[in-house]
């Protein structure tokens, strides 16, 4: 597992340009559900489904988690063409998630390296209510800490990959303002400096991007949908998911 970690943050160089979110690969397979760890079974006193919030095996679910119609977002946080869903997608989803009728799970890939690596331990580090509030807030300001890490000048970026694994991702965190982001939504950066260096959380990441390529190898990009277990064709924007996940409530 270590030499997967430092195979992931080796990602950087062909990352780093950063145009995409593509999965290099092709294949065709059915994959199990998430197994979903329930801690909250029901919405709050005065809530709704939408607070609502589960641990996954990989990822984390909103809504509630034996809803009719079960959607799984495979999703990196630097990916433009999720932050673009995240714009238009998720407000409606998210009233439908109200309802109790639609469960929104969210699985964290590194399409983009040890930028995505720092991303997600940040995203995870305030635990299960955490997570969805942290990857919004940096899906909204995802053009300001990607954009500093896109604009490094090739010496510092040089520079910067020959570190070691860790503090190769720590120092992302740094240079892109992660830290500093996460620390104007409830999360102190004495505790996002824990996150960004433990070893067996990093492992975890990766981890979970290769269960993702084992079971759908057919997967190419980010943003994928799975509807119900089957992973969705030619789907990345809400235009083409919306019509799915009706046709999923109507049945």
């Amino acid at each position: 597992m270590r030499h997967q970690l430092l195979s992931a943050v080796a990602l950087a160089a062909a990352a780093l340009s950063l145009a995409g979110c593509k999965k290099e690969g092709a294949g065709a397979a059915a994959a199990p559900e998430q197994q979903i760890k329930i801690t909250q079974a029901s919405p709050p006193p005065g809530g709704t489904w939408l607070d609502v919030v589960n641990a996954t095996q990989d990822g984390y679910v909103r809504g509630n988690p034996n809803a009719k119609v079960k959607l799984t977002e495979i999703a990196s946080l630097g990916c433009p063409v999720c932050k673009k869903f995240s714009d238009e997608g998720v407000p409606p989803l998210k009233e439908l998630v109200k309802t109790g009728q639609v469960s929104w799970e969210i699985r964290p890939y590194l399409i983009h390296g040890p930028i995505d690596l720092a991303a997600n331990l940040i995203a995870r580090c305030n635990g299960t209510q955490g997570f969805f509030p942290l990857a919004e807030a940096m899906y909204q300001n995802q053009m300001s800490w990607m954009g500093k890490i896109e604009g490094l000048p090739p010496a510092e970026l040089e520079k910067l990959q020959a570190l070691p694994a860790q503090q190769v991702v720590k120092q992302m965190a740094e240079v892109s303002g992660l830290q500093t982001l996460a620390a104007q939504h409830g999360l102190p950066s004495g505790k996002s400096n824990q996150c960004l260096t433990d070893q067996k959380a990093m492992e975890r990441e990766v981890a979970a991007t290769a269960a993702v390529n084992d079971q759908y190898p057919e997967f190419r990009g980010t943003p994928s949908f799975v509807l119900n277990g089957k992973l969705l064709d030619q789907t990345s924007s809400w235009s083409a998911l919306k019509p799915q996940l009706e046709a999923a409530l109507k049945s």
